[in-house]
């Protein structure tokens, strides 16, 4: 783990602190830092968190990849290609800002994507498998779409879990950066907020802001804000590597996209408190341009924490397609409303729908196959880095004890013998009588009808037998067709899903290089941005839509990359 302590005291003049100055401790800034110590630089990573939270969201997440053509797609049979996934992601982005024209929203985030692409599918697994990463060997297969070609989503499997989840993916570079630690390469800052950049003949030459009270509380926790005294710190170069804004419920109000409707009234939260969007707003104001700030993946299968960390705290449920979805009045969702397909098109029905939730309607034998939870403390035997035991629970009937966990306290979650009380608990748990038992019942009777039917044209019951054609779905993901209705699958069990906030898609427009553009396009002198404060790179690499597997990716290659031009660059 990286030294704890408070910080370092800021220097008496203007002379440089360090070659590079970072913000941000999570996983691109991580990245950038051990490239540019590697290269002999002397780099201060500055954050207003503690050092128990170095690694930042990367911590917490599953730790999928996103790979083109891997030794584990092509053990499970899947045919994949270069070409094949960049038509998926430009299919999916659905690039439309200017992105031929240097001005546009889309130039760089477009030109990026081509980078990340190639970065994909050559040297990215290898490159970490040489650092000691390695990956479940089954492939998941996210926002797969209706299969189509040239429409959203991944018309193959591409979703590689890393073994030892998110944590896993943070490892190597947490080790690069304490060995440079020891060799006096880097150094930390930690509990100092930036409130500034510094600025001088136009160039960015350092930050200024204010320490915050030490802080003992474990990752997560939302820590104080309370100012202790102020800092200044020196260096020809500064990487924003803040992260979004998931944690600022009223910055993703404000950026709420107007095709979307009107922001929900009630999300929870799938980051820390302290992701709270504060650096993009300052490089702002010191001549950054801001792009796609209207472009945000938001999930919609969120569940309340029943054992919060931090505040609102939310969980993203990683379904299978066997789940009927519908609206808070319990009218089924038509297409794309099918788990697993298309995250954004899913939020779209249900801003329509007029209400700010929705409801999974499944059984027993469902759960127990289907659910995965994301995250890595929902999946302790992938963090641990235990395979045969990940891979005996999927492969067992028996509920995962997280999902488990779930069922018996988690406040979304209702079960029942027979319809009927199912819909009156369904009510009750909103207090409203939205749900009409009758017609929830005929609803499911007729997928149930469909089920069996080989010429059936029921868009889920198509995406439930392509799922059983994979054959990784089909051991460890989706369970056999059946019949929701049928007796000996129960009981039956309702989810209400709530929106979840969670990444930015936009971003600090950046050049190929990381460097920080201005509105006129020109580079702003001595500033370059990483991960999710570049949109991932460019100010939005993707587009409206991810492909799932990217957004540890992106920070990982725009950590690398500006980690390599900064050192040019000094």
């Amino acid at each position: 783990m990286v030294a704890p302590g408070h910080g370092i005291a800021a220097a008496a003049g203007p002379s440089p602190d360090a070659d590079v100055i970072i913000v941000g401790h999570g996983l691109s800034g991580l990245v950038a830092a051990s490239e540019l110590a590697d290269r002999g630089r002397k780099v201060l990573i500055v954050d207003q968190e503690s050092g128990q939270n170095v690694g930042a969201q990367a911590h917490w997440s599953l730790g999928g990849l996103f790979f083109i053509d891997s030794p584990e797609q092509r053990l499970a049979g899947i045919r994949d290609s270069h070409e094949r996934a960049h038509r998926d992601w430009f299919a999916t982005a659905g690039f439309d800002r200017s992105p031929h024209s240097v001005d546009g929203e889309d130039y760089w985030a477009r030109r990026w994507a081509e980078k990340y692409l190639e970065f994909a599918a050559g040297e990215k697994r290898s490159w970490l498998a040489g650092m000691g990463v390695s990956w479940v060997p089954v492939v998941g297969w996210a926002e797969r779409g209706n299969g189509v070609p040239g429409t959203p989503g991944n018309t193959v499997p591409r979703f590689h879990t890393t073994l030892g989840t998110g944590p896993g993916v943070v490892e190597p570079f947490v080790r690069r950066v304490c060995e440079a630690q020891r060799r006096g390469r880097i150094r930390f800052a930690f509990r100092h907020r930036v409130d500034e950049l510094i600025t001088a003949q136009g160039a960015v030459v350092g930050v200024r802001g204010c320490v915050l009270e030490p802080s003992s509380l474990p990752r997560g926790k939302a820590s104080s804000r309370n100012q202790i005294g102020d800092f200044e710190l020196h260096a020809p170069l500064v990487i924003v590597a803040s992260g979004g804004i998931g944690g600022n419920h009223d910055l993703v109000r404000r950026n709420w996209p107007a095709r979307l409707g009107t922001a929900p009234e009630f999300m929870v939260t799938g980051v820390p408190q302290h992701v709270d969007g504060r650096m993009l707003g300052i490089a702002e104001r010191s001549g950054a341009r801001l792009v796609n700030r209207d472009r945000m993946w938001h999930y919609t299968e969120g569940l309340r924490n029943y054992s919060p960390i931090w505040p609102g705290h939310g969980i993203r449920v990683l379904g299978a397609p066997s789940s009927m979805w519908f609206d808070a009045a319990g009218r089924r969702f038509g297409e794309p409303g099918i788990p697993s397909h298309d995250t954004l098109g899913t939020l779209e029905l249900i801003q329509r729908s007029g209400y700010d939730y929705s409801w999974f309607v499944l059984n027993k034998r469902i759960i127990e196959k289907e659910f995965v939870l994301s995250g890595s403390e929902q999946n302790p035997e992938l963090t641990a880095k235990n395979l045969p035991l990940y891979l005996l629970h999927r492969a067992t009937d028996d509920v995962p004890k997280p999902v488990q966990a779930f069922l018996d306290r988690g406040p979304d979650f209702v079960t029942a013998g027979s319809v009927e009380a199912l819909t009156a608990k369904m009510n009750a748990l909103v207090g409203t009588d939205l749900v009409d038992p009758g017609s929830l019942k005929k609803q499911i009777a007729h997928r149930d009808r469909e089920a069996f039917n080989p010429k059936s044209t029921d868009p889920q019951i198509k995406s439930i037998r392509r799922s059983l054609g994979y054959v990784g779905d089909n051991l460890v993901r989706t369970v056999p067709m059946h019949r929701i209705l049928d007796r000996d699958a129960g009981p039956l069990i309702a989810i209400k899903m709530n929106i979840l906030t969670r990444k930015s898609l936009g971003g600090l427009q950046t050049d190929l290089s990381g460097r920080v553009l201005s509105a006129d396009g020109r580079p702003v002198e001595g500033l370059m941005a990483v991960g999710e404060a570049s949109g991932f790179g460019g100010g939005g690499v993707h587009g409206y839509r991810a492909l799932e597997g990217t957004f540890l990716g992106g920070c990982l290659f725009t950590g690398r990359t500006a980690g390599r031009a900064a050192h040019r660059l000094l």
